[in-house]
């Protein structure tokens, strides 16, 4: 079967690309290697989607330090604005947060999603998921078709590359993209990390008590210097040699950078949540129970498997509780602190890893070699590229997936209209 245009990827960029082409009257086939289309949409803005940011364009072009000024053009065509425009016309009504970022009204990512996904539908964009794509096939300097790993090979007059970087896999991006652009002759910029470790100076860091435990499905909070969260991630978290790692680190570790810049400090507080379902009170009068019902056996087999082992063996110590000790000899005292030791165990980090050490990709298929205001390849007839696999990278706050929507839109738009061009 011939397509007008093949969009790979099903990601914000991919998405937009997509509806973009389909608006245009085009054929479009949009492939995704997983099952699920939106995912990283899904995740974003912690489940809630942030899907733009309102600050003025030159504000949003410093928040993205890595090429900003590339999109220049784009947005001159299709602004911040315009995406709020967009979304509000798909019946996501939007509101606006703390610096300019934009949410649904819903709070819901997944309304965001669905949005995307009905208006595939009303534009006939055919979606192959669980597809994954071997290959990109050029002829005499013209993008050709498409090679699935299945053996299909689909023909097409225009293909857009939107499958993101090549972070840690727990993203859906592996990188699969750069071969193919590097075939078309295009050159991928040094790829390094963006989001990062946290260190702490702690003792109990500094002794390696906690290295190599890795805890699940907790709250992580960064505090401001009232006390007061300045963000919460629930997800795992693991203790190394040098501080804290994992996703909900990673989520909240920029968080721990602005905090120590904006008020000036060498040490920010961070707070953990082993039991995010359960409330303080809740816990204390369970071991309380439990321990009335056997008195004499020890506090360390009493609450076993509450959280991890080791981490039950630091909380008792941090509270000065034996593990060995009889449960029914310690005080309703210590049992208070320490069940407010597994809903808020506090300590203090000191900044993070250096770039190197960190886990989400910037760099990426060099904009020297992308037309600024149709993200085409200056190498390859029909060949466009958006989203992340470019080398434009910013902080988090709306401005990287800004950068998906504005690139994906010129991306899809010009794709089709390549391809008409192309079937006269």
């Amino acid at each position: 079967m011939d397509y007008d245009c093949i969009v790979i990827g099903g990601g914000p960029s991919g998405l937009m690309a997509a509806i973009a082409a389909g608006e245009k009257g085009s054929k479009v086939l949009l492939i995704d290697k997983g099952d699920k289309l939106g995912r990283k949409l899904a995740i974003s803005g912690g489940g809630r989607c942030n899907v733009t940011n309102r600050l003025p364009v030159e504000e949003i072009i410093k928040h993205l330090p890595g090429n900003g000024k590339f999109l220049y053009s784009a947005f001159s065509i299709f602004s911040n604005e315009d995406i709020i425009r967009f979304f509000e016309k798909l019946g996501i009504e939007l509101k606006e947060e703390d610096h300019g970022r934009m949410f649904p009204v819903s709070n819901k990512a997944q309304s965001v999603v669905d949005a995307l996904l009905e208006q595939l539908e009303k534009l006939r964009v055919r979606v192959f998921k669980n597809s994954p794509v071997a290959d990109v096939l050029y002829e005499n300097g013209h993008v050709s078709s498409v090679l699935l790993k299945d053996g299909q090979q689909l023909s097409t007059k225009s293909v857009v590359i939107a499958v993101g970087g090549k972070s840690v896999p727990h993203t859906g991006s592996t990188g699969d993209g750069y071969a193919w652009a590097k075939k078309a002759g295009h050159t991928i910029t040094d790829l390094f990390p963006t989001e990062v470790p946290v260190t702490s100076s702690e003792p109990f860091i500094k002794k390696k008590t906690l290295q190599g435990l890795s805890l699940r499905d907790i709250n992580l909070s960064v505090l401001n210097p009232k006390g007061k969260p300045l963000i919460s991630h629930r997800m795992d978290m693991l203790f190394t040699h040098f501080g804290v790692s994992g996703p909900a680190v990673l989520r909240c570790s920029q968080f721990v950078v602005k905090a120590m810049k904006k008020w000036t400090l060498k040490e920010v507080t961070m707070s953990l949540d082993a039991l995010p379902d359960r409330k303080e009170e809740e816990i204390f009068q369970e071991i309380v129970k439990l321990v009335k019902s056997e008195p004499k056996k020890s506090i360390k087999n009493t609450l076993k498997g509450m959280v991890p082992e080791r981490y039950l063996l630091f909380l008792l110590e941090l509270n000065d509780i034996d593990p060995s000790e009889q449960g029914g000899t310690i005080s309703n005292e210590k049992i208070r602190a320490f069940a407010k030791g597994c809903k808020q165990f506090q300590f203090k980090v000191n900044g993070t890893l250096p770039l190197e050490k960190a886990f989400v990709t910037g760099g990426g298929v060099t904009v020297k070699e992308i037309e600024p205001q149709t993200m085409a390849s200056k190498l390859m007839e029909g060949l466009y590229f958006c989203g992340e696999i470019l080398d434009i990278h910013g902080y988090t706050g709306g401005y990287n997936i800004t950068s998906a929507l504005v690139t994906g839109r010129l991306a899809g738009t010009n794709a089709a209209l390549s391809a008409k061009n192309n079937r006269a």
